[in-house]
């Protein structure tokens, strides 16, 4: 009986730390996403750089496959980041899943362009796959597709 009491007691007092631990992951990956699309926003490339894994699979919303590396290279100088044609982008509806140190972040990616003959706004739904690595998470997946205007 004693046995069972004791048992008890540490599950009540570890399921409390399990559920605080995943918030705390959650909102690190929230965190590290609207960082990532503020700097997306300026085309940063060191943001980039720490944000897509070395063995990145991307699949654009038009299509094409593609590795870090052809995300790097066609990232602007770090001279000339600042674009007035760089879209502004930010994330709405955000679902964060945790499996252990895999997580999947769903999101509607929105693009906001104040270019003429460009369209205002542009919604995308993104699935990014991200691995904790080294302590810190990395996307090794993301599968964009865009939303057709009504």
């Amino acid at each position: 009986m004693k046995r069972i009491i004791t048992f008890v007691l540490i599950l009540f007092f570890l399921i409390p730390a399990a559920f605080a631990q995943e918030a705390n992951e959650k909102e690190t990956l929230e965190n590290l996403l609207t960082e990532f699309l503020d700097g997306a926003s300026s085309n940063d490339a060191e943001i980039h750089n720490r944000f897509w894994a070395e063995d990145l699979i991307y699949t654009s919303s038009n299509g094409e496959r593609v590795a870090k590396k052809e995300i790097m290279d066609g990232l602007r100088s770090s001279d000339d980041s600042i674009h007035s044609d760089t879209p502004k982008y930010h994330a709405e509806e955000t679902q964060i899943r945790l499996f252990d140190d895999i997580a999947v972040v769903a999101f509607k990616l929105v693009a906001i362009s104040d270019l003429p003959g460009e369209p205002e706004r542009m919604e995308f739904y993104n699935t990014g796959t991200f691995q904790k690595r080294d302590g810190h998470w990395k996307a090794v997946a993301w599968q964009a597709t865009r939303i057709p205007e009504d």
